[in-house]
């Protein structure tokens, strides 16, 4: 019998650690596409906010995990005026 993946990103990741960046990105991700639309912002808009290309926001919106680090979210939620908190907690 199979155990149960607690999420999807549990079910892609071949290491918890891999499962828990992956859900890192994905959330950094979501917040980004919702400042850009909450600003009524065009792709081309987005980038050039942002200091990056029009398809660089295209893969982002697509959701393209695998082409961007935690680095390059948190410098394009920075550049957006967000602030990025870092908070651990014990399993």
């Amino acid at each position: 019998m199979t155990k149960p993946f607690d999420t999807p990103f549990d079910a892609l990741a071949d290491t918890p650690q891999e499962a828990m960046n992956l859900k890192l990105r994905a959330q950094m991700m979501d917040e980004i596409r919702r400042c850009i639309e909450a600003r009524g912002w065009t792709q081309q808009e987005a980038a050039r906010h942002l200091g990056v290309t029009q398809p660089r926001i295209s893969d982002l919106c697509r959701g393209r995990l695998s082409l961007f680090s935690l680095d390059a979210l948190v410098n394009m939620l920075a550049a957006l005026g967000e602030k990025v908190e870092l908070v651990i907690r014990a399993a």
